[in-house]
């Protein structure tokens, strides 16, 4: 190969790339720079295309949402609606019996460049809870729970280090028993086997179903390690460890930290929900067992003070499954793991290009909202309206012209049921916003997902929003 040759610059040129994204930038330089991962950049890029693999700008509605339509109607389903703005077949006059999505009142949100959070709730408590949590001196939490748009902990591991560098904190919270993707997120290194994973939306047991909408069993020997990374500040390491699991059977759970042997725990059988908690700071944490009988809720890790957030994301999914979360379990698992804010972030899944008419997903989010309030009764609830969405025509890319009537159905949920609204797509631009935001780097090329430098710039804008609130 000759020197100088085009090969040779891009070998040097990959192997440079590769280098940098193993060195902790963020450390270094005070977090003015951000670190970067070649490896979960390419998965990113490559779940992306799996999901989107019928076609750019695939429109998949939720089949949830589709069959509680069907079933909550008679004669002409919703679904049939639905399906219609997909592919436009539907008559004309029966289309024409649902008018467009009644879009309410708007209260004003954008003061100068901050787009406020829009307070809906009763008594206008706002962040109520979060704001006593913070002030108690105890670990606050804050679920975000929601679809790909924050797979990988895209946005809310940036939301995270922003509360934690405000209030302090540590660990990346909730992760799941398994993980199809290592190497995904950032902000922590998962590895495993031998689990089965029941997700809401497939033949799942009620009863066991929280809000992260899933849990595992093992099949056979089953194993998780979770270990720190420090590509994002505060993650490289915790200070308590916790999986909450439920057994009816007396069981043993070998479990281990850092460098440590695996050491068993035997565990007395119980019908209710269970925390095997290891307390100090470590930076890696295991657990195996082959109890057939055990349901693994989840692994949390975290501190006993600051503010800790919750990634729960769930590819396809509308909202509507978390119907669906045990207020039984729910209690149960608050002894633990217990949350000041809920955020609920979903509608991708819900929206096409033609449905204009988006009534009926406003009152199942409506249904959801008040029952994610049965299940936490402590906790501040805030909904999310879908951020700008990119239709592209020919060679030009626009908004998805029906992005404002799911926005406004969305709206509409929070108001009637009394919770707090942030709209996502006003903070990314408004209309167009897309356009600017692809141009950028801070969508990827499906004009949906969020890039990590994309997540990092509305993450800021979500914390300003609150923390203007909190003040």
């Amino acid at each position: 190969m000759k020197k100088g040759s085009p090969t040779l610059i891009i070998v040097i040129a990959v192997v440079l790339v590769a280098i940098m994204s193993l060195l902790p930038l963020s450390k270094w330089t005070g977090g003015r720079v951000k670190d970067f991962s070649l490896i979960s950049d390419i998965v990113r890029e490559a779940a992306i295309m799996q999901e989107n693999a019928s076609g750019e700008g695939s429109e998949e509605i939720d089949p949830a949402l589709l069959q509680a339509e069907q079933e909550n109607e008679t004669g002409e389903t919703s679904e049939t609606r639905l399906r219609s703005g997909l592919n436009g077949e539907i008559e004309t006059e029966t289309a024409d019996r649902h008018i467009d999505t009644i879009i309410s009142p708007v209260r004003p949100s954008r003061v100068g460049d901050l787009v406020r959070v829009e307070d809906y709730t009763t008594a206008s408590t706002g962040f109520a809870n979060l704001r006593a949590a913070i002030g108690s001196g105890k670990l606050a939490r804050i679920a975000v729970v929601g679809d790909s748009y924050i797979e990988g902990d895209i946005f809310t591991q940036d939301l995270r280090a922003l509360f934690q560098d405000t209030y302090g904190g540590e660990g990346v919270g909730y992760v799941n028993m398994h993980t199809d993707f290592p190497g995904f997120r950032r902000s922590v290194k998962q590895s495993g086997s031998g689990w089965k994973t029941f997700m809401a939306n497939k033949k799942a047991e009620r009863r066991y179903i929280d809000i992260a909408e899933q849990y595992a069993v093992p099949s056979g020997t089953a194993t998780s390690v979770y270990e720190g990374t420090k590509q994002n500040s505060h993650t490289a390491s915790w200070s308590r460890s916790q999986f909450l699991f439920i057994s009816p059977d007396d069981i043993t759970i070998s479990v281990k930290t850092d460098d440590s042997e695996w050491e068993e725990r035997n565990i007395a059988g119980s019908p209710s929900v269970q925390s095997l908690e290891i307390t100090g700071q470590v930076s890696r944490f295991g657990i195996k067992t082959s109890a057939a009988s055990l349901i693994g809720l989840g692994v949390w890790l975290d501190g006993v003070s600051g503010v800790s957030v919750d990634c729960m994301s769930s590819r396809g999914f509308s909202g509507i499954t978390l119907k669906k979360v045990s207020p039984e379990l729910s209690h149960e698992m608050a002894r633990f793991v217990d949350y000041d804010l809920i955020i609920l972030e979903f509608g991708i899944n819900a929206m096409s290009a033609k449905q204009k008419n988006y009534s009926n997903y406003c009152t199942h989010m409506v249904e959801v909202i008040n029952h994610i309030r049965l299940c936490y009764p402590q906790a501040d609830i805030m909904l999310m309206g879908v951020g700008d969405r990119g239709q592209k025509i020919g060679s030009q890319v626009k908004s998805m012209p029906t992005g404002q009537a799911m926005i406004s159905a969305q709206r509409d949920a929070a108001r009637r049921a009394h919770c707090l609204f942030w709209d996502t797509r006003e903070a990314m631009g408004g209309e167009d916003a897309v356009v600017q935001w692809s141009s950028s780097g801070l969508i990827n090329k499906d004009y949906i997902h969020l890039t990590h430098k994309g997540g990092a710039r509305l993450a800021r804008e979500l914390f300003n929003a609150i923390q203007k609130d909190l003040q």
